[in-house]
């Protein structure tokens, strides 16, 4: 497997972008990738790229090993006439890192001036020595398409001339109304064999965030969470005028740069932010390093709707709106929205199948929860469906949305008052094109959902009107749509209990053919595999035959999303030894699910140590095919399921991906009340593949329809 090293073929070509892109496709599919910078500008710890991957990925490495030296000696060793020295310093510390990694992933350098002039020939030698295919960036911002291509032509020439092992030649930035005439012309102009990308303006990209502008000026944070942090600066004003001049010239997303004694701009825009009337602040940035009046400051501090991120600076006015002028993007870690974004673009416009088979990487045996979300993405991306998530009005699921959408994985629908998540949306600052928004008591289609769950439901005393009425409530409603068809799947639960989640599924949508009964699943991302644990969330104490349905329905999960289903049924007690009910249990469970599935491999009753444990394995059960590799475990009962999937989530510090509904004809899921934004898209992944691939289940079990929670 070759390394591969990202070099910009000049300043501001946006090579992060295909740095994040290539680390994502990367290592999705190979245990451990390295970074590398083979110089920083001062320290790696200050290094924006570096922090962002170091973060994004969790890299095991000590800081020291992500770089070569920094830029001050490399000018030294330069000057000095010890160019080969400094490229023998930068190899060294890059073999280091390698010997630990199955690759690297570099990122050139930043043309701050290392090599005046040759930073793109420098680049091409490290390349060349460090043993790396090279990934050539060139920048379409601002640029004229012929002048766009001769960047192209020249940085190829550059390359040949240094015999460096070209991968792929991306552009990045090309405005959109010269897409097709850039991607046209610089495959013409290069050989056939030799990859061209082209990837088009991304304005979610191109735009500042008040942490990207309290970081390149060093600013002073008075006021503002995470959240307002990320807020989008797409235009500034210099205020210096009186309030109603000036409130005449707030737009939406605005940076106010004012002097820090103008207390009257500052309450101006603070009140301009929060009311309806007028268009949202993103931040304040205070110049001359002036106090706040201890008034304004106590009234700010009361201000609990006010999110906007209040930042200061020594510089007067002036230098400060030409320091903001001047300020070049970029992606800081733990900005969510713009790696979304990022992504989204990238794997929107580059072959990522054709790059994968030409850095010849293999797929690792391991499954990291990376690797496995990373795939989840990626098939419900091919799989594109339409999700409905009934909580429109929850942050978490308008980040999610936010998200889903910059990813491109899913056509997703918002239920709620339109009002209140438009209000929403415009306090968060988030970016929802193309997402619907419905509000299921003023919909029209609530009568025709309404009269067929009156039909599905009258045997049980309801009413038209109290069907009408049921329809008003959005999980009713977005169950409502799965049935029609008018969505592919539904995810709620962030605001709701499990009940009020499934309970309509139950009565509208019920269980697919051949599955006795609707059961879940959580997928355990542990530090080097997924485990898929059953059933953790419905059903409080199966009997034998219900063990077995959710052992076989398990294994055909495990088997949609990519996990060799190996099945284990849990027990106190291992092989023949045990005795008891519940060990009978256990044991009935295993002989009907092998009567029913003889393809399978089920193991059981067996202990979780000696499921997972090959050491333990090897003495409990030496001939066993399961034993010590198990992928798919079946608890006896919802107690110890659901205690177990909690003390592994906390104590070995896994990701738990669920619980995940299964056995229902289309699919609903839930989630935790607890839930995270990442929770949240991971679900909705996993809901949009399941709604493509729908359950593989023997056409030969019976059909029997039941249920643990009453319909």
């Amino acid at each position: 497997m070759q390394s591969v090293y990202i070099a910009g073929a000049g300043a501001g070509s946006g090579k992060s972008v295909v740095v994040l892109g290539f680390m994502e496709m990367l290592s999705s599919v190979s245990r451990q990738v390295g970074f590398f910078r083979p110089v920083v500008p001062t320290d790696v710890e200050n290094d924006d790229l570096t922090t962002l991957i170091r973060s994004r990925y969790d890299l095991p490495f000590a800081p020291e090993m992500l770089y070569g030296c920094t830029a001050d000696l490399a000018r030294q060793l330069v000057s000095s006439g010890q160019y080969d020295e400094l490229l023998k310093r930068i190899l060294d510390k890059f073999k280091t890192l390698e010997e630990q990694c199955d690759l690297v992933v570099c990122a050139g350098t930043d043309f701050d001036g290392v090599v005046p002039s040759l930073e793109f020939d420098f680049n091409t030698d490290l390349a060349n020595n460090l043993g790396c295919l090279i990934v050539v960036v060139v920048k379409g911002f601002h640029r004229h398409p012929q002048e766009t291509l001769d960047a192209v032509q020249m940085a190829h020439e550059s390359m040949l001339n240094r015999r460096g092992e070209l991968l792929a030649t991306v552009v990045n930035g090309v405005p959109r109304e010269h897409l097709d005439l850039v991607r046209t012309r610089a495959r013409n102009s290069l050989p056939a064999s030799e990859r061209v990308f082209v990837l088009p303006e991304q304005p979610a990209l191109s735009t500042p965030t008040m942490g990207e502008i309290q970081k390149v000026l060093g600013a002073e944070c008075l006021y503002g969470d995470a959240d307002a942090m990320i807020q989008v600066v797409t235009n500034y004003k210099v205020a210096a005028m009186e309030i109603p001049d000036f409130l005449n010239y707030v737009e939406d997303g605005c940076l106010i740069i004012t002097p820090g004694d103008r207390s009257d701009i500052i309450l101006a825009a603070l009140a301009a932010d929060v009311s309806t009337a007028f268009p949202r602040v993103a931040g304040l940035l205070l110049t001359g390093n002036l106090p706040l009046a201890d008034t304004v400051r106590r009234l700010i501090e009361g201000l609990r709707r006010a999110k906007v991120a209040i930042l200061r600076v020594p510089t007067d006015t002036f230098m400060t709106a030409l320091d903001v002028h001047h300020l070049e993007s970029t992606i800081l870690a733990g900005d969510d929205r713009k790696t979304a974004a990022a992504l989204g673009l990238f794997e929107a416009n580059v072959e990522i199948d054709d790059l994968r088979e030409r850095v010849s990487v293999r797929r690792s045996a391991r499954v990291t929860p990376l690797m496995f979300e990373y795939e989840l993405i990626r098939q419900a991306k091919a799989s594109r469906r339409r999700i409905v998530l009934p909580e429109g009005t929850d942050e978490r699921i308008l980040r999610a949305a936010e998200i889903l959408t910059l990813r491109d994985v899913a056509d997703l629908t918002l239920l709620g008052d339109r009002d209140k998540i438009a209000r929403r949306i415009g306090e968060l600052g988030l970016k929802m094109n193309g997402v619907r928004i419905i509000d299921p008591v003023t919909a029209p289609e609530r009568d025709q959902y309404a009269a067929t769950y009156f039909a599905l439901r009258r045997h049980k005393g309801i009413s038209e009107q109290m069907a009408h009425d049921a329809m008003a409530d959005v999980s009713y409603f977005g169950t409502a749509m799965v049935y029609h068809g008018h969505a592919d799947g539904m995810v709620s639960g962030a605001m709701h209990t499990t009940q009020h989640t499934i309970r309509p599924a139950f009565e509208m949508i019920k269980t697919r053919p051949g599955v006795e009964l609707v059961s879940s699943v959580f997928f355990m991302c542990l530090a080097d595999r997924v485990l898929v644990y059953g059933d953790c969330a419905v059903n409080p104490n199966p009997n034998a035959e219900q063990l077995a349905d959710i052992a076989i329905t398990s294994a055909a999960t495990a088997a949609d999303f990519g996990i060799a289903p190996r099945v284990a049924m849990l027990s106190y007690s291992t092989g023949a030894s045990g005795k008891g009910a519940d060990v009978e249990r256990v044991r009935d469970a295993v002989r009907i699910a092998r009567e029913r599935r003889p393809d399978l491999k089920i193991e059981g009753p067996i202990q979780y140590d000696a499921a997972v444990d090959a050491d333990v394995a090897r003495t409990k059960m030496p001939d066993s095919e399961v034993a010590g590799q198990a992928t798919v475990l079946i608890f006896p009962d919802l107690n110890t399921g659901n205690n177990t999937y909690k003390a592994v989530q906390r104590s070995a510090g896994a990701v738990a991906i669920g619980p995940v509904l299964q056995g229902l004809n289309k699919p609903v899921n839930d989630l935790s009340r607890g839930c995270t934004v990442t929770d949240i898209v991971n679900t909705v992944a996993i809901t949009a593949i399941q709604a493509h691939q729908g359950h593989r289940v023997d056409s030969e079990q019976p059909t029997r329809v039941a249920s643990t929670i009453s319909a």
